[in-house]
């Protein structure tokens, strides 16, 4: 199996800034993790869209859409639980 491509969007490593930096390591392995196998257990499928799915890293969310025609996953969102659903 091809390993997916990671594609961080300018506003998730702005997400990043504000978070300590050992928790930016835990979701910075989460997300990587991600390039095996982009469904991995205890990952969350969201309602409204076909390509975007979650995953908890502690108390923080990673949102992201796997793009299986390119091989790609983009991260779309981080935040913390409380914050990260919210427009």
């Amino acid at each position: 199996m091809e390993c997916y491509k990671i594609k961080w969007r300018p506003s998730t490593k702005k997400d990043l800034k504000r978070i300590s930096k050992t928790e930016v390591h835990r979701i910075i392995d989460a997300v990587e993790g991600l390039c095996e196998e982009p469904r991995p257990s205890g990952v969350t499928k969201l309602s409204g869209s076909d390509l975007t799915y979650r995953i908890r890293v502690g108390n923080y969310r990673v949102i992201y859409e796997i793009h299986d025609e390119t091989v790609l996953i983009e991260v779309v969102k981080v935040g913390h639980r409380k914050d990260v659903y919210k427009k």
